[in-house]
């Protein structure tokens, strides 16, 4: 299954998300959408997950989890918004992390791109930046991956244009 992954659109989505997922089986957005309109149209564009983020309203709070946490292709996956990273998780995910760890942790929230392996938890940590044009970030950006028979494959880093 290919995944398309943004966070932190911050009431922006641009046109090329579609064109870069439309070879993709989901699209998961981790968290700070601001605005329900961003979810309606990922939501009617491809099967979609999605987590809310710290500047997301009811609207978006009522279809959306803080937490999410399923299996996809027989990977143990855990999304949310503010989560940490390896080494410095957040406090509100510690506990649940070191006592039952996912293999694909996916958060948001940072504007930071990262991919991250904790050879602690054996579990893999993805940040894909930010997609909207609000923040301090100067690249926006998106990615794109396979979870196959419990594997993650094929991670693409994609560089929308400037902010």
């Amino acid at each position: 299954m290919k995944i398309g992954l943004l966070s932190d659109t911050h009431s922006y989505l641009d046109d090329a998300v579609f064109k870069h997922f439309d070879a993709c089986d989901e699209v998961w957005h981790a968290g700070d959408f601001g605005d329900i309109a961003v979810f309606e149209q990922l939501h009617a564009f491809k099967p979609f997950r999605g987590v809310y983020g710290n500047i997301d309203q009811k609207d978006i709070r009522t279809v959306c989890p803080e937490h999410l946490r399923f299996s996809c292709e027989g990977v143990d996956v855990w999304m949310t918004h503010i989560g940490g990273y390896p080494g410095k998780y957040s406090p509100q995910v510690k506990h649940e992390i070191f006592t039952n760890p996912p293999k694909l942790f996916i958060c948001g929230h940072s504007h930071i791109l990262k991919v991250q392996y904790d050879p602690k938890l054996s579990l893999l940590h993805l940040n894909p930046g930010a997609a909207g044009k609000y923040g301090w970030h100067t690249v926006r950006t998106l990615m794109r991956f396979d979870l196959d028979q419990g594997k993650i494959e094929n991670l693409e880093v994609i560089e929308l244009s400037g902010r």
